[in-house]
């Protein structure tokens, strides 16, 4: 027996290089819809090419989130893939603070990139944007002021 024999047998499928091209994920109007998390927020974000627009809530994103370095996070993913004025961006967000929910939406540019435009993965994933910060609050323990933070003592 060869080894084509022992390949053409096996119950795994074999998979050549020019099949991993994966395909975009596009719904009717041409959108890619992905969902991003930090902390306890939660975004949900379409993207489809066009103009350079990016939208939250209902609202402008520099409107929304007033201080720049939110707006600096959102647009992260776009630069690093030279994306920033190809796309619109519609997303929601709900939960937690303005820090999380900027992380959250920016998790979900990301995700809606790769769905987009498949060939950015390995960009994307290089610069940390795909992984979701699993870091949340730890919770108050009960004769502790804070979650670890102990009561003074006292000698006397």
């Amino acid at each position: 027996m060869s080894e084509n024999d022992i390949v053409k047998n096996s119950s795994e499928p074999v998979v050549e290089d020019n099949e991993l091209d994966l395909k975009p994920k596009i719904d009717k109007l041409g959108r890619a819809y992905a969902t991003g998390r930090r902390k306890t927020s939660v975004s949900r974000v379409w993207i489809k090419y066009g103009n350079k627009k990016i939208t939250v809530n209902g609202k402008a994103s520099d409107k929304y989130f007033k201080r720049k370095i939110y707006n600096t996070i959102l647009e992260e993913p776009l630069f690093k893939t030279e994306n920033l004025d190809k796309v619109e961006i519609f997303s929601t967000v709900s939960g937690g603070g303005l820090s999380g929910q900027a992380g959250a939406v920016r998790h979900g540019i990301s995700r809606a990139l790769v769905n987009l435009e498949p060939d950015l993965r390995k960009k994307l994933k290089k610069a940390g944007f795909l992984t979701r910060d699993a870091r949340k609050v730890e919770r108050k323990k009960f004769g502790r002021h804070k979650a670890r933070r102990s009561p003074q003592f006292s000698k006397r």
